[in-house]
């Protein structure tokens, strides 16, 4: 088993961006720009790489390698974007990894992709990159190549060396737990679970009664065999569930107008645990966007849109539209969950002005809107 801290270490540690790994400040999803520079790293990476995994570090200054960190990611339906735009796609997994020097809500991201004998291609145009490109690693580039790729075994001493030394062991498991209950959690009350006398799965949050369903909120929760974060947010809830064999998440989003909230499920992950040693991530997607009068939300979504007006030019805003702020993310999500379809761009054309704003509530009420817009769009395979 690896720990996957251990491995990030090693690989920044091995020499600069290679043929087998590569490295991100950060991801940015969110437009088309940003996609096509991830996805043709994945192809060229695959295709250097049919024998052995590679890898992406996200979350890591290119000049001096120093671990920063980047948000949590949590969209397993990843893997549906690489399926859009690539022909012969590889298998990807991308892992959250905390560091002991970085905040709660702060990881280093880990993509790995595994090996794939076929040759990846784009099989359709996404930014400057049209269909039918290949891509391949020349040293630190993802670069554009019309030759045929040769079946290349260049890199796989290296990165089985990479990976023997990542292995996991009893101190850094218990180590790990020790860190994640008496040190980074201390002020809440945080519980672990054993698995086939393998696996350790350690969580914390604070326990949050709702109507008569009792939720976590401030949620962390982690394996600590691989050091991978599973779950993390600072706003919304879950509810856990586990038995011998498994353990169960289903997050909720708080959602709602003029300060009536309800929570709504959004996710269920449930990971199954072998006595092979080996382990299973199911995901299920449960939200059902909650419909609201259409002449109400008219309403809201144009004093919403006069908002961001404001902002845009400047203009000073009031304590009640301060307070509108907080809200705006979460209410333009469900502008456009309920038919406005101009809400979603409206929404990410505000994100310097929100990125900016006093209040971190304001950001972070962005991101946690997009990841759910994100998850919705994965789901349905329209990436």
């Amino acid at each position: 088993m690896i720990n996957k801290r251990l491995l990030i270490k090693n690989l920044l540690a091995h020499n600069d961006e290679c043929s087998f790994y590569d490295k991100k400040r950060q991801l940015n999803l969110h437009s088309k720009e940003g996609k096509a520079k991830f996805l043709k790293h994945i192809c060229a990476l695959s295709n250097s790489n049919p024998s052995n995994n590679s890898y992406i570090v996200v979350g890591v200054e290119d000049q001096d390698n120093e671990i920063v960190g980047d948000d949590f990611f949590d969209d397993s339906r990843i893997q549906n974007l690489v399926n859009a735009y690539l022909e012969n796609p590889p298998k990807i997994q991308y892992e959250n990894v905390p560091f002991p020097n970085l905040p709660k809500d702060r990881v280093v991201g880990l993509v790995s992709i595994k090996p794939k004998h076929k040759t990846s291609y784009f099989k359709k145009n996404i930014h400057t990159i049209l269909a039918k490109t290949v891509f391949v690693r020349v040293g630190s580039n993802s670069m554009p190549t019309e030759d045929k790729i040769p079946h290349s075994k260049q890199n796989i001493e290296t990165v089985i060396s990479i990976e023997n030394n990542s292995r996991n062991s009893i101190a850094y498991t218990l180590d790990g737990v020790i860190d994640f209950m008496n040190n980074r959690h201390k002020d809440m009350t945080s519980k672990y679970k054993v698995f086939k006398e393998l696996f350790v799965i350690c969580w914390a949050g604070t326990p949050k009664k709702i109507r008569e369903t009792t939720y976590l909120s401030r949620v962390d929760i982690e394996l600590i065999n691989e050091q991978v974060k599973l779950f993390y947010s600072a706003q919304d809830v879950v509810t856990i569930s586990y038995d011998d064999e498994s353990f169960t998440i289903v997050e909720h989003i708080p959602l709602g107008l003029n300060d009536k909230t309800s929570y709504y499920p959004l996710e269920k992950v449930t990971i199954h645990f072998f006595d092979n040693g080996y382990y299973k991530m199911e995901t299920q997607m449960l939200f059902e966007p909650p419909a609201f009068n259409k002449k109400m939300l008219h309403h809201i979504y144009n004093s919403n849109i006069a908002l961001l007006k404001k902002m845009e030019k400047g203009f000073p805003i009031s304590e009640r539209e301060e307070k509108d702020l907080e809200n705006l993310s979460s209410t333009l999500m469900i502008c456009y969950l309920n038919g406005f379809d101009d809400a979603k761009q409206k929404l990410i054309e505000a994100k310097p002005f929100l990125k900016v704003h006093k209040s971190p509530t304001v950001y972070s009420s962005f991101k946690e809107a997009m990841r759910v817009l994100r998850k919705m769009k994965y789901n349905n395979n329209n990436a």
